[in-house]
């Protein structure tokens, strides 16, 4: 795939001063409702109001959305605010309507980018039709899979892209509700830096009192804005009511955010920092020869095994040296989630080892 400023022209012609803020309720509930908020977000940094109008669902049952009578209640935001429209599609006929609609922006979720079909149909149907499409991540950590979403509307001739990144499900999550694993972000922004990278750290959160924190890092991150869900009466939400806040808050967020330099031309701060740069090269090393070492005893510990027809998992060990190692490191000021997600890429790494010994 390849990404140029070309494919950023929809942000970058917006000529903002400030990281672009798309906002509105997770769903469009009543016209009132949508409005209200609208008029609200006005007054603050949102660029671009969002508004669910079609809401997919784990289970059956739950509120889907009002449908595509919600539509014209976008137009009279876009009329009466001058805010940029934007809400999710998830299939041709959603489509159809939006474009009908005259929709400015189009996202698509994170359970539609995990399913190549129909992000294929959505993508057929906006042949011709250069309107900037947004990609959420897929619910699964899948980098390739992400990037494939994107790769099918770039062939169906859209040049105006970006992606949302809105974390990883996860059986165990946390204090988050999908994981944001940043590293993959940051995979995705070395390798295509022209392409615009969107938080939604409402749904990486999935409350409302970490939005701050999550934002700030995204920040320092160099993403290129955020997507928070807005609500004038967020705990009244129709849906996920407890990862939305008032505009007053946004207000507030976006006020306390701190954009980061890219660096500094101060010849003391480049010092200190290739001084740190060389300790921390030293520090790598030195991790890659006690994994190997660790790797060489694993290895010895499968051997052994295998002469002597023990099965190589051990559950009860396995959960006993995690439950150590989350203590230690938390006690060393390391995250839960961080110790966790190291230890068991290692256990991991372990078992192949352990397996293919003959």
């Amino acid at each position: 795939m390849e990404i140029t400023k070309e494919n950023r022209k929809w942000l970058d012609s917006m000529g903002l001063s400030h990281p672009i803020v798309i906002a509105g309720p997770c769903s469009a509930e009543t016209e009132e409702q949508v409005l209200k908020t609208a008029h609200l977000l006005k007054d603050t940094d949102t660029n671009v109001f969002r508004a669910g109008i079609w809401k997919p669902r784990t289970r059956p049952g739950g509120f889907e959305g009002v449908g595509g009578i919600g539509l014209p209640w976008l137009q009279r935001v876009r009329e009466e605010t001058g805010m940029k429209i934007t809400t999710e599609v998830g299939n041709a006929n959603h489509v159809e309507l939006a474009l009908k609609a005259d929709i400015d922006i189009l996202w698509i979720g994170a359970r539609t980018t995990v399913n190549p079909f129909a992000v294929q149909e959505i993508a057929d149907a906006l042949k011709g039709v250069d309107k900037p499409v947004l990609v959420k991540n897929p619910v699964n950590p899948d980098l390739a899979l992400w990037l494939g979403g994107v790769e099918r509307f770039q062939a169906n001739g859209i040049s105006q892209l970006g992606v949302i990144h809105r974390g990883f499900s996860a059986y165990n999550t946390g204090h988050y509700r999908n994981k944001p694993k940043w590293h993959i972000a940051i995979e995705l922004k070395k390798e295509f830096p022209d392409l615009p990278l969107i938080l939604d750290p409402s749904h990486i959160c999935g409350r409302r009192d970490t939005i701050l924190d999550v934002s700030q890092t995204a920040l320092d991150l160099n993403f290129d804005g955020f997507m928070i869900e807005t609500h004038i009466d967020p705990d009244n939400a129709w849906s996920d009511a407890a990862q939305q806040i008032t505009p007053a808050q946004l207000h507030k967020i976006t006020q306390d955010l701190k954009i980061r330099q890219k660096s500094s031309s101060k010849e003391s701060f480049q010092s200190k920092l290739n001084l740190y740069r060389k300790e921390l090269d030293l520090i790598d090393g030195n991790i890659i020869d006690i994994l190997s070492d660790r790797m060489t005893v694993a290895e010895n510990i499968g051997k052994l095994k295998h002469q002597e027809n023990v099965a190589i998992l051990q559950s009860g060990r396995w959960s006993d040296i995690l439950s150590s190692m989350i203590a230690v490191g938390e006690s060393k000021g390391l995250s839960r989630e961080f110790v966790e997600e190291v230890f068991k890429a290692i256990h991991v790494e372990s078992i192949n080892i352990q397996h293919n010994v003959k």
